[in-house]
Parts: C-alpha cells; sequence; structure tokens
C-alpha cells in the first residue's frame, strides 16, 4: 500500500505545527524572563555587596587603636537544673 503526500496539509498537522510554534514563542518568551530575573539578581547582589564592604570599612575605621585590648564581657552560666527527690 503506497501513500501520497497530498499539497494540501492535514488538520492535524497544522494543529501540531501550531503547537510547536506557540511553544517555541513560549520558550524564547521563558528565557528572557529568565535572563530578566537573573540580571536583577545580579545587581542586587552587587547592591548588597557594596553595602556590605561600606560597613566593613567603617567598622575598620571605628576600632580601637591597636594597643588597647577590649575586654569583652564573661558569659553567665544557666544554673544547673535540680531534679527533686523522690
Amino acid at each position: 500500500m503506497t501513500s501520497k503526500k497530498s499539497s494540501t496539509p492535514s488538520p492535524e498537522s497544522i494543529a501540531r505545527a501550531n503547537r510547536q510554534r506557540v511553544a517555541a514563542e513560549e520558550g524564547v518568551q521563558a528565557m528572557a524572563e529568565v535572563e530578566r530575573q537573573a540580571l536583577a539578581v545580579r545587581k542586587n547582589m552587587q547592591r548588597l555587596r557594596a553595602l556590605r564592604e561600606a560597613k566593613a570599612a567603617e567598622a575598620v575605621s571605628d576600632e580601637p587603636a591597636a594597643g588597647k585590648a577590649v575586654a569583652k564581657p564573661k558569659r553567665k552560666k544557666p544554673p544547673s537544673k535540680v531534679t527533686p527527690a523522690s
């Protein structure tokens, strides 16, 4: 049994071609959205890094002189739990 290809496409092949076209367009849009989000994340990371570095530089300049030692307050131990005798 031989089948000839007709010059007009079948409705199924038209529908399939349309689905493929729509999927390709949506894929391009999705990739563009992912790139936009990645760019926004990188930009925010750069902003936060600059803030963190500025804060660290300010903390270094506000430290006391190297010759002076700053005593840390000692932490108190929590009281031990006493269990009542039965």
